[in-house]
């Protein structure tokens, strides 16, 4: 199934420059593996080392923030897209 995903910028740098990658995965661990076996180097900007996403990044399916769905279990369907957003801090 094939799902696409929205790269930040500044994580272009590991996908050689690709805004977007299409991958197949059942749910977001499986993506983000999927990501990771595809773009060496990306790991440890995606997961802490228990293997969660990172604090600083959201991740959204279709617009809906995983974190008000079923976390890392949030299953994907075909064509679903799934975004990568950095969180913005400043003052």
């Amino acid at each position: 199934m094939a799902v696409k995903v929205l790269i930040p910028t500044t994580l272009q740098k590991f996908t050689n420059a690709q805004a977007t990658l299409e991958c197949s995965a059942n749910n977001i661990t499986e993506l983000l593996d999927s990501i990771e076996d595809n773009c060496p180097g990306i790991k440890g900007r995606l997961r802490d080392e228990k293997g969660e996403p990172r604090r600083f990044l959201n991740l959204y399916v279709n617009d809906e923030d995983i974190r008000f769905l079923e976390g890392i279990q949030t299953m994907l369907n075909d064509g679903d897209q799934v975004s990568i957003v950095p969180a913005v801090a400043g003052g």
